[in-house]
């Protein structure tokens, strides 16, 4: 049963280093272990000839540090794949470690505190609340983490300048155009300094030279903020700025 939940840069970042690790027994060293570490995952829906299996055996690993896109048809499979790497899904067989963090030693708390605080998600419909602005959505994830409201605004305005929004501040999600809310929407992932990102095809509602610019925005934060993306595209013009591309086929994956 699922567990479910809930361009270029015109600034730069000094942010601290992601959170790494929770005390946790089987915890691998950070700086040796890859950031995802995904084996022998299977997962089905309904059962018998009725069966859809959405992954049969899929395993691969993420260095700290990349940006690696997930191609696949549409029903291949791309965002169970994603939901089982966020915890959002539990897999029928096989086993997802993040940030050196086996998911399958969690309890709902820990798996909450997890999406929190070290993995951040972008969804193709953007999230935000309608009755926020901009800044108001990003700063979020840091009220439910009880940030100061002094750091909260700091980080906020960072990350806005970050994205290329600074001057949009105070602008509710009706006032912008689609990249500029998939843009706040990406400020509100990295608001509590995740380890990981996870982007479930990002530039779904956006035209083609928007989307372009949201995905070199992606590129560009990946450097800056020191952390990991996976993102779920199909589009062959952004497949081209990721480090590696994964692609998923009938349950299965390879490498490019």
């Amino acid at each position: 049963m699922s567990r479910s939940s809930s361009g270029s840069t015109t600034g730069s970042s000094t942010a601290a280093p992601a959170l790494r690790g929770n005390g946790q027994a089987g915890v691998e060293e950070p700086a040796r272990a890859p950031i995802v570490r995904v084996e022998n995952l299977h997962r089905s829906y309904s059962s018998g000839a009725a069966a859809v299996h959405a992954l049969r055996g899929v395993s691969f690993e993420i260095p700290r540090g990349e940006l690696v896109a997930l191609k696949g048809r549409s029903g291949s499979g791309k965002t169970t794949l994603l939901n089982l790497v966020g915890g959002l899904d539990s897999p029928d067989e096989g086993r997802v470690t993040v940030d050196g963090t086996d998911l399958a030693g969690l309890c709902e708390d820990g798996l909450l505190a997890l999406r929190r605080d070290r993995v951040g998600f972008i969804f193709q419909s953007f999230g935000l609340i309608p009755i926020l602005n901009a800044a108001e959505n990003v700063g979020v994830p840091m009220r439910l983490s009880k940030v100061s409201p002094r750091r909260r605004e700091g980080r906020v305005a960072l990350l806005l300048s970050l994205v290329g929004l600074a001057d949009h501040a105070a602008q509710r999600p009706g006032e912008l155009s689609g990249g500029q809310q998939q843009r706040v929407a990406i400020a509100r992932a990295l608001a509590n300094r995740p380890a990981l990102l996870i982007a479930d095809e990002p530039t779904g509602q956006l035209d083609a030279e928007t989307g372009l610019a949201v995905m070199e925005l992606l590129r560009a934060v990946v450097r800056s903020e020191g952390v990991t993306a996976l993102v779920a595209t199909h589009d062959a013009q952004l497949l081209g700025l990721a480090d590696r591309v994964l692609e998923l086929s009938d349950g299965v994956i390879t490498e490019h």
